[in-house]
């Protein structure tokens, strides 16, 4: 498409010369604002694809996809429905659990949180938590005083495995004296570290039995959760179990989906709207290469009309503007990528060096949710970038090289 001698007129026009110093300056900075606009893109854009992965992971890693409750706050007949719905193929498994809130105290510190009743098996298959017990041991729970604790509980309240903690719960105890909350003292059996700091500053996972004792739910469940095997098919689930179950009104489902909404549709805004904002750097850029080539293009007039009575064609002496153009586009581009890519895989070495370096705290994962600064590079993002950055600086100096092609030669040599 481009031969040798157009490549190399290109290239020289390019150069700095001395009169010619403002209009190198304007594409310098073409360049460098091309080369940030991509980089901040792909690594806004990975930072964003990062947070909403590991939101849905690790909210799947310890919630289900799908939650059957009742409105009287008691599910009776709950194993026959756990037989029931597991024999549906889209199924992975179905386990009851007891969910409560209650206070735990310790040491006069007191802290609200959720109290899980939940049976050992079942909470293997939640791998997001058996897999990250970072002190003691999952079996733990199948001891009836003992308690598996978040990392940031024990963390706040100075706990280590084998100290006691005291659930205060809302359930009371009619006596003499009148009505007291229910209050009992469990031994901290295992830690664990989900890396989601809403669950590890809250969640406290119980023996199921000891459960149903403590929030007096005998012979019954809060709650039925239900695992799928595609997590697609959420939906059409849902509506399947509805209709083959014959759910009594006390009976609704409640999907993973609907019960974080909020920061589902928040990660989606942001990510729209800051890839909105930062594609303006680049266009601010592109802009910058359409001024710096027309005054290029009105600067050579007569190195045009040399080439021109030399023989050059109209197309010819376009296509070296084009390639003046699109060779800033080209080049800022990859090393945008280049810096774009490098930054979002070692995002979370440079967050602890600037940490270090500033004696702040830069990512708080009591406003940010997540422990650590998550970066994910979806290589669609990496080519819809590089090739709007692309698109836009041809296209910047379509204008420029067209009225390139349309000086008259012997207009411009009369001139002179």
């Amino acid at each position: 498409m481009f031969n040798k001698l157009e490549m190399l007129i290109a290239f020289r026009y390019l150069k700095s010369k001395r009169k010619e110093g403002f209009i190198s300056v304007i594409a310098i900075f073409s360049f460098i604002g091309i080369m940030i606009g991509v980089a901040t893109l792909i690594i806004v854009m990975s930072v964003m694809n990062g947070f909403r992965y590991e939101l849905v992971n690790r909210i799947l890693g310890i919630n289900s996809h799908l939650t059957i409750y009742s409105r009287e706050g008691r599910i009776h007949d709950y194993e026959n429905l756990i037989n029931s719905i597991t024999t549906l193929p889209q199924i992975s498994y179905a386990n009851p659990i007891i969910e409560s809130k209650a206070m735990i105290s310790v040491n006069n510190q007191n802290s609200g949180g959720l109290i899980r009743g939940i049976k050992v098996d079942d909470l293997k298959n939640k791998t997001l938590i058996s897999q990250n017990i970072i002190e003691g041991k999952i079996d733990e729970i199948n001891k009836k005083d003992s308690v598996i604790i978040g990392s940031s509980i024990a963390q706040s309240m100075n706990l280590r495995v084998g100290n006691k903690i005291k659930i205060i719960s809302a359930e009371t105890n009619e006596t003499i004296i009148g009505a007291i909350p229910r209050i009992k003292t469990y031994r901290v059996g295992g830690i664990f570290s989900s890396g989601l700091y809403e669950y590890d500053s809250s969640t406290i996972f119980m023996n199921y039995e000891m459960a149903q004792i403590h929030f007096r739910v005998r012979d019954s469940a809060s709650a039925i959760e239900i695992f799928l095997k595609d997590s697609d098919m959420v939906d059409d689930t849902k509506k399947l179990i509805a209709s083959k179950l014959n759910f009594s009104e006390n009976l609704y489902i409640a999907d993973w989906q609907s019960a974080n909404s909020g920061f589902i549709e928040a990660l989606k805004v942001e990510s729209t709207v800051m890839f909105l904002i930062l594609t303006l750097i680049i266009l601010v850029a592109v802009f910058n290469i359409i001024s710096s080539m027309i005054m290029l293009v009105n600067d050579k007039n007569k190195s045009i009309a040399l080439l021109r009575t030399l023989g050059m064609t109209k197309f010819a002496i376009l296509r070296i503007f084009l390639i003046c153009g699109s060779s800033i586009g080209i080049f800022g581009t990859l090393l945008g990528l280049i810096i774009g890519i490098a930054f979002s895989a070692n995002i979370n070495n440079i967050k602890v060096w600037l940490e270090s370096f500033t004696d702040t705290s830069l990512f708080n994962p009591a406003i940010y949710f997540l422990s650590t600064l998550p970066s994910k590079i979806f290589i669609s993002d990496v080519i819809i970038i590089s090739s709007m950055a692309l698109v836009f600086s041809f296209l910047a100096t379509l204008y420029p090289a067209y009225k390139a092609s349309k000086s008259n030669p012997s207009d411009i040599l009369r001139q002179d």
